[in-house]
């Protein structure tokens, strides 16, 4: 492999002589003299050197290694050299200017028709951009926002401004948040200023004169005539769009104010919903937009005012990404959505603590977000300063199990050296937990890669967490009034942890990461321990909270008084969590066995052996886990003798014992008050699955060698099972 940067034929010399360095906005290309180049032909000295190398052989040189090498441009290679697209066909890429000097594009006298064309096409590249395209192949392709202020219609005049604005809100969510990842959003505007000198109030105002022009417009025409319908249509449909524009500008600089945010949102979601409000009417009248103009190159038909090559000389000299520009009604669908998933954003801020937050974050995720609703989310919870994170996670660990250290009652608060400590703990808890929070933004793949950075750190935490446990333990013992504190900030920091551990395995499903055959031991680990061991954490912290709650309540009574009282108040904040974990624990407990049997019975299909080894699969995927001290990591051995004590039983009982694990499931799914959608979901895949085990326990299809099908179109990690 080498670099052909330098090779040409000599019938192509002159032409290369001429250097084409691109179209910046409002610039022409630039052309270097004949003289500043000493062109000299290296084909056939190439060709001759590479004949001493065999196939396969790579030249590797101090300043030609292979990321250069893999870096390489071909120059006037169309599928390398990203300038060379823009001489294909036979329309040559004009700028503003260009454009507006030959009269292929019209500054004033646009018709209704025409400026909906540009502002749908404009909102589709806007939601392309969105979906990780380059800026410059997608909004910057309209040539009318390189130069906005030479408009003369007003309505596209303060589109284009306020779509300027959009885009800087946007990159500056995005920057901020700081949860995207290269396939997520491209935030480089390649030397396009964001017109940072009109201020948002201007903007604002721009458009809502527009918006009042075009009503009042509406309003002074008496019901039109049959041929003046299609203008009257075209006007309002143009009104909706401009004022569909305003109120989604105006929502996205409420969330961008950084002052009294908690009093902002409420007009942001008034703002948000009109917003969503407006959008079937512009999905209903997308066809009153002009139709796009027919191209003579390889680009199809194109919208009025747009071009897709014109910054095509921007790009970076790399493989040239294709760019498919969403419709009209995949635009409006797309923002649709939008709106729809940053109304659920705004909702953190009504979570009080940190759990409730950890939950919404995880619930949101799993919705597949995009990048603004997931940028907007972390900025509305993460607090401002280091102080504020640690008061908020010091309420977290209080209101979880409520340590005595951390009890407005309790005698450690008092002491300054169980202070010290409790605080430095807290401080080291800021990182690991802000972590897990920003973790929650990125995109499901990126999450899994970062689980497992995730559970080093908190193992680190959880030791220390246990020696701040045993130093607290003694220094109560020796108070006036001694309180156990054995496992308190232990339980608090294992409950996140074991979610990760959980987190980590079931996105393996949701990436599709898994083979069939290996699904017995993910199941395995999930059933006999994971689930058990979170279950235990947070019956551990509701006994400790009804303890505490005891003996504050029954300091300076009698016992029959401090009895009657706790029977009244006690309750089990974790009741409905602990439910929940004993279904998906029966779940994957039915799953396991129901693979068991699929294995005795020669149901599913396994790797050759010459190139298998389970234990090495079983390693390499629980290979996160083995840095862990609670929970410690099970052993390969251990699943072996578990599977192989139950295999001896046969395939129907596993199948019948999967059946039971199902039911089991389904009846305490069946038993959690107010279902979401996710548990309605679940209680479909286990009654189900119950059908399906129960057909084979009764010897449905025990002489076909078909493998199951495993269906996750209802559920991303808990699939029905299908039988042919």
């Amino acid at each position: 492999m080498a670099d052909n940067s330098l090779s040409s034929s000599p019938s192509n010399l002159e032409e290369d002589k001429k250097e084409y360095v691109g179209n910046s906005p409002g610039m022409s290309p630039v052309i270097l003299p004949v003289d500043s180049y000493s062109w000299e032909n290296i084909t056939e000295d190439f060709f001759n050197a590479v004949k001493d190398l065999e196939l396969g052989e790579l030249l590797h040189d101090e300043l030609f290694g292979l990321f250069e090498a893999m870096s390489a441009i071909e120059m006037m290679d169309p599928k390398m050299d990203a300038g060379m697209l823009c001489n294909r066909g036979n329309k040559a890429a004009m700028t503003f200017d260009q454009a507006v000097d030959c009269g292929q594009l019209k500054l004033q006298g646009l018709t209704f028709s025409e400026q909906i064309s540009i502002v749908d096409s404009t909102l589709a590249c806007l939601v392309s951009w969105l979906e990780g395209h380059s800026l410059v192949q997608t909004v910057f392709t309209n040539l009318y926002l390189h130069k906005p202020h030479f408009i003369q219609d007003r309505p596209l005049k303060a589109f284009c401004i306020c779509i300027y604005k959009i885009v800087d809100l946007i990159k500056d969510f995005v920057n901020r948040g700081f949860v995207f990842e290269e396939e997520d959003f491209q935030p480089t505007v390649y030397g396009y200023r964001l017109l940072p000198d009109v201020p948002e109030q201007k903007a604002v105002a721009m458009l809502r004169e527009v918006e009042d022009e075009l009503g009042r417009r509406l309003r002074s025409k008496p019901p039109p005539e049959p041929e003046e319908l299609n203008e009257f249509d075209d006007c309002l449909a143009l009104h909706a769009r401009i004022r569909f524009t305003r109120l989604f500008y105006q929502s996205l600089s409420v969330l961008n104010k950084r002052e009294n945010q908690g009093g902002n949102l409420g007009e942001c979601q008034k703002l948000l919903t009109t917003c969503a409000e407006a959008i079937p009417l512009l999905s209903k009248t997308v066809d009153r937009g002009a139709p796009p103009i027919e191209s003579d190159d390889s680009h199809g038909p194109i919208a009025i005012g747009f071009d897709p090559l014109v910054n095509q000389r921007l790009l970076p000299p790399t493989f040239p990404r294709y760019t498919r520009i969403k419709t009209r009604e995949e635009a409006y669908r797309y923002l649709d959505d939008l709106i729809a998933r940053l109304k659920q954003a705004c909702k953190i801020v009504n979570c009080t603590s940190f759990h409730s937050a950890l939950d919404m974050f995880i619930e949101m995720s799993r919705s597949n977000p995009c990048i603004v609703s997931r940028s907007v989310m972390q900025l509305l919870y993460t607090p401002q300063s280091n102080k504020s994170q640690v008061e908020a996670l010091r309420e977290a660990a209080r209101t979880f199990i409520c340590p005595p250290a951390l009890s407005h009652k309790s005698t450690l608060l008092n002491n300054p050296q169980a202070k010290e400590y409790v605080d430095s703990f807290l401080n080291h808890c800021v990182m690991p937990f802000g972590n897990l929070i920003q973790l929650c933004g990125h995109n499901r793949a990126r999450q899994r890669d970062k689980l497992a950075h995730l559970l080093e750190e908190f193992a680190t935490l959880q030791d220390e967490a246990e020696r701040v446990d045993v130093f607290l333990h003694n220094l109560s013992l020796k108070s006036e009034s001694p309180r156990p504190h054995l496992a308190c900030f232990g339980t608090w920091v294992l409950y996140p942890l074991l979610r990760i551990m959980i987190m980590f395995l079931l996105s393996g499903f949701e990436l599709e990461l898994y083979s069939t055959h290996e699904y017995p031991y993910i199941f395995w680990y999930l059933y006999e321990f994971l689930y058990g061991w979170l279950m235990s954490s947070l019956t551990r912290a509701d006994s400790f909270l009804s303890e505490q709650e005891m003996m504050s309540s029954g300091e300076g009574k009698n016992r029959s008084q401090r009895r009657n009282k706790t029977k009244k108040k006690r309750t089990r904040p974790y009741a409905r969590e602990i439910t929940l974990y004993q279904a998906l624990q029966n779940m994957c407990g039915g799953y396991y066995k129901a693979m068991l049997g699929f294995k005795l019975d020669g149901k599913v299909r396994l790797p050759h052996t010459e190139f298998d080894s389970e234990r090495v699969r079983y390693e390499h995927r629980f290979a996160p886990f083995t840095g862990l001290l609670t929970p410690p990591p099970v052993q390969y051995g251990e699943f072996r003798e578990m599977a192989a004590a139950l295999q001896q039983s046969g395939s129907t009982s596993l199948y019948l014992a999967g059946c039971k694990h199902f039911h089991t499931a389904r009846t305490f799914l069946d038993s959690i008050a107010q279902p979401d959608n996710e548990i309605q979901d679940l209680l479909r895949v286990a009654k189900t699955n119950f059908v399906v085990l129960k057909l084979l326990a009764t010897g449905h299809k025990k002489d076909s060698s078909t493998p199951p099908e495993f269906d996750f179109s209802c559920h991303h990690q808990f699939p029905i099972i299908k039988i042919c």
